[in-house]
């Protein structure tokens, strides 16, 4: 039964991606635009994502870049510094009490000195085309969205390692542009946001999520979605997209995953709680067959068996136009790899992820 339902959800999903029309526009932006990037220890990277910011083709009198220097104990401050003559704005948190939020803090404090009407969130380890800015806000003014998410993808990958996460990534990104194709918005990424600066206030700030680490992004998602989601859009163009990288280590890599799970715990939304839920069970039922056939009888192998070969089957159905728009498509070779270690991996996930602390950025935080 639970095979049925995860096969139901995943072919909804892809319709979702369809229902989404590719954006092209020509449109010539009118409103000013904030670029918010919160860093901490990025001094070996963030010089590549403010040229890539710097860089676009976007009207100049119209963009604001301002940088938020988390605590780095690195020369972080020092390389954002050196752009301020380019019109670079550094803000410096000062915080002495202990936070588990310095990221939301950090981009609330940015809102609160930012002078555009929209703001746009990024992260110190992103790249990205001199036309990102440009699609992604002729979008958001177009349709007169209250929150855009776009795609983020992984790329430059160093190892077989960073090229499964590339295509897990993918799908991950997929899932939240179904959901706001099928308008039941989901999760998006921080790394590639854009949102009304009247409606970040409207919707109170982070207020209600602001004691979680995470979910400057996907939990303030949910709340515009509470009263607007027929105002949540996703820019489905690739010249929208954000480039970064994946995690070089799987401590690295489950520690972020554990990160993103914690949200969990803060979702209003039911719906979203019930999807999450099944999910997990499905896959707990997967990883528990699999064992009853090496423990007990080989039946329950053989029926695991099959339900892994149409589970990877169905993934297929939804990642290979994600891929296709990606430019991606040879990554579709590693599917049956990936759709095997999953299901150990959200099990796994799905309890570490709320329960206990994790490490972010060199703090333990929960």
């Amino acid at each position: 039964m639970l095979a049925v339902i995860y096969i139901a959800l995943v072919l909804y999903m892809r319709l979702g991606w369809f229902e989404i029309s590719s954006v092209i526009s020509n449109y010539r932006p009118t409103k000013r635009v904030s670029v918010i990037i919160a860093a901490r220890n990025e001094e070996s990277g963030i010089a590549r994502t403010i040229e890539a910011v710097l860089n676009q083709n976007f009207p100049m009198e119209l963009l604001e870049l301002i940088i938020i220097d988390d605590h780095s104990t690195d020369r972080t401050s020092e390389v954002i510094s050196s752009y301020a003559d380019r019109g670079v704005k550094l803000i410096q948190l000062n915080e002495s009490n202990k936070l588990n939020s310095y990221k939301k803090l950090a981009i609330a404090k940015a809102i609160g000195l930012s002078t555009g009407e929209i703001i746009v969130t990024t992260d110190a380890d992103c790249r990205m085309g001199e036309n990102w800015l440009k699609t992604v806000i002729s979008y958001f003014e177009t349709q007169d969205l209250f929150l855009l998410s776009s795609p983020v993808i992984y790329s430059e990958e160093k190892s077989f390692f960073e090229r499964l996460q590339t295509l897990e990534f993918l799908y991950l990104i997929g899932l939240g542009a179904a959901g706001i194709g099928n308008r039941n918005p989901t999760t998006c990424n921080g790394a590639n946001l854009a949102y009304r600066k009247d409606i970040f206030y409207e919707m109170g700030g982070f207020s209600g999520i602001d004691e979680l680490a995470s979910g400057d992004d996907e939990l303030f998602l949910h709340k515009v979605a509470e009263k607007y989601a027929n105002k949540i859009g996703f820019c489905k163009s690739t010249e929208a997209i954000v480039y970064t990288d994946a995690k070089p280590t799987l401590k690295s890599f489950l520690s972020q995953r554990k990160r993103w799970a914690s949200k969990s715990t803060k979702y209003k939304n039911k719906a979203v709680v019930l999807l999450g839920i099944t999910i997990w069970l499905f896959n707990f039922c997967m990883l528990a067959c699999f064992l009853g056939g090496i423990c007990y009888h080989y039946s329950y192998l053989f029926t695991f068996l099959v339900i892994l070969v149409v589970k990877i089957f169905v993934e297929y159905v939804f990642i290979q136009p994600l891929t296709k728009f990606a430019g991606r498509e040879e990554l579709i070779r590693y599917l049956p790899i990936l759709s095997l270690l999953h299901i150990i991996y959200l099990v796994y996930i799905g309890i570490l992820g709320n329960i206990g602390k994790y490490d972010w950025k060199g703090r333990q935080v929960k």
